[in-house]
């Protein structure tokens, strides 16, 4: 049987291309692998039953000479993607039965590359939460402490890739949903700029903040996934691809914002792991800088008032009447009332009375209106920021993995672990989250750094993250 453990998309190309092993054999094992641990883990909600026919087709792919880097490759997708007559519940079970007629363009891509889609993963509800402890369909686990949440919202995607269940796979991130659990994982999370991967095919939770991303167990892996996604979509207005006409600077300067290791809540392994890590970029030649960010202690503020606003408007559609759960009531308007009670849970029910409050007439200038012009201002902030520096650091969350269940009831606290993914969520900048160490103590827990850069300059975050992972 193959050894999946070390196994990166360039290694697998190449056993694949020497004849080593085929399509149909990796893919069998990563089925073997979750078969011995998703019953534990729950990252997969599901295993596609054509997994071995789209192998085969790889197989066939191959042995024409048609071959690309990609075919043959296992992915798999977050249950809020979409692919063509497979379910996708978005982890709800007002979507439960829900089958997709047709690909995202992310997936659409990727099939034209002959990859292999392996499953869907584990997610908490419509994208809303930290922990993927807000499924319908049951929590996820750590596979590193499986009394841990994995994180959130793509916690299966990241687990999946964790546990050695798939080579690589595909995960959203609106406020921190790909990098976040990517840190509690010990894997590689990349949040594009906003808009450089296409939506289309994306289940919308907040249009504006929204965008795919790959979680990986290398720097390299994610850069072959986010080049072959990339690009403008016809089917997305928001979908825009400038390569940088910039060449990356020979001495790259790295900015600390100021006051950043004072944030409420953090974790004392975090902040010792942090500044190993600034010790380490310094010792591989990096100069680094502090820097100022005057408003972003209000960025998960602004967060939490504009993306609750533009969940209550896409979520509008799940109505009982159009596709999904139809729960049937007296009349028109019992159905709507009955079908979103039992078919929403608790996170989302919160978000959509939250941002409907927002939204109302009397309260739209006091909240929403000012949360968008202090998203400017934070924008701005990073602009002035980028005049100075080439790239800024942060932890990728206040703390490791916690337990499940310890944060689950009481909201800010769970909010407050999206406090240094958010802020490029709201700018649109790239952001990439990579493995930095581990805690002490008997079961040692993944620990992550954040590397953000200005828009459309994702080479810059691969170039510095593979200099600190070693990657050649």
């Amino acid at each position: 049987m193959i050894d999946v453990t070390g196994l990166t998309i360039r290694k697998a190309h190449e056993a694949l291309m020497r004849g080593d092993f085929s399509a149909t054999d990796l893919t069998a094992a990563y089925l073997e692998r979750i078969e011995k641990r998703n019953s534990t883990v729950n990252a997969f909600l599901e295993v596609y039953e054509d997994v071995m026919d789209q192998a085969k087709e790889a197989d066939e792919l191959i042995a024409k000479g048609t071959a690309t880097l990609l075919t043959g490759i296992p992915i798999a997708l977050k249950d809020n993607i979409l692919f063509s007559n497979h379910r996708a519940s978005a982890g709800s079970k007002i979507l439960e039965e829900f089958v997709s007629p047709y690909d995202a363009t992310a997936v659409r891509k990727l099939k034209d590359k002959g990859a292999v889609f392996i499953g869907r993963t584990n997610m908490d509800e419509f994208a809303m939460g930290g922990s993927t402890e807000n499924s319908a369909f049951g929590v996820t686990r750590n596979p590193f402490d499986e009394a841990k949440v994995p994180g959130g919202s793509s916690g299966g995607s990241a687990a999946a890739v964790a546990m050695n269940g798939v080579l690589v796979a595909l995960g959203s991130d609106t406020g921190g949903s790909v990098r976040q659990p990517a840190s509690f994982c010990g894997c590689v999370g990349l949040k594009p700029t906003y808009g450089a991967i296409s939506r289309h095919g994306l289940m919308a939770m907040g249009s504006s903040f929204d965008q795919i991303g790959p979680i990986t167990r290398s720097i390299d892996d994610a850069q072959i996934l986010f080049e072959a996604m990339r690009g403008e979509d016809p089917l997305d207005s928001t979908s825009s691809y400038q390569q940088s006409k910039e060449e990356i600077p020979k001495k790259i300067r790295i900015g600390i914002p100021k006051n950043v290791l004072q944030t409420d809540g953090l974790h004392p392994e975090v902040v010792k792991n942090f500044d190993t890590s600034i010790e380490k970029l310094k010792n591989l030649g990096y100069e680094i800088v502090h820097i100022e960010l005057p408003n972003i202690n209000q960025a998960l503020a602004v967060y939490y008032i504009i993306v609750p606003a533009e969940v209550s408007s896409n979520l509008a559609r799940f109505d009982g009447v159009k596709y999904g759960l139809h729960v049937e009531g007296k009349d028109l308007l019992e159905d709507y009332i009955l079908t979103r009670k039992e078919g929403f849970g608790k996170e989302v029910r919160r978000r959509i009375m939250l941002g409907t409050y927002v939204l109302s007439s009397g309260y739209y200038d006091a909240y929403y209106g000012k949360a968008n012009s202090l998203r400017a201002l934070i924008r701005k902030d990073f602009e002035n920021a980028f005049k100075e520096v080439d790239i800024i650091l942060t932890p990728t969350t206040p703390t490791p993995a916690f337990t499940i269940g310890e944060k689950s009831k009481d909201p800010l606290q769970m909010y407050l672990e999206d406090i240094f993914t958010v802020p490029a969520s709201i700018t649109g900048n790239p952001a990439i989250s990579i493995p930095s160490g581990f805690t002490e103590g008997e079961k040692k827990l993944p620990l992550g750094i954040q590397f953000l850069a200005r828009p459309y300059q994702e080479d810059i975050l691969f170039k510095v993250s593979k200099d600190f992972l070693g990657e050649i």
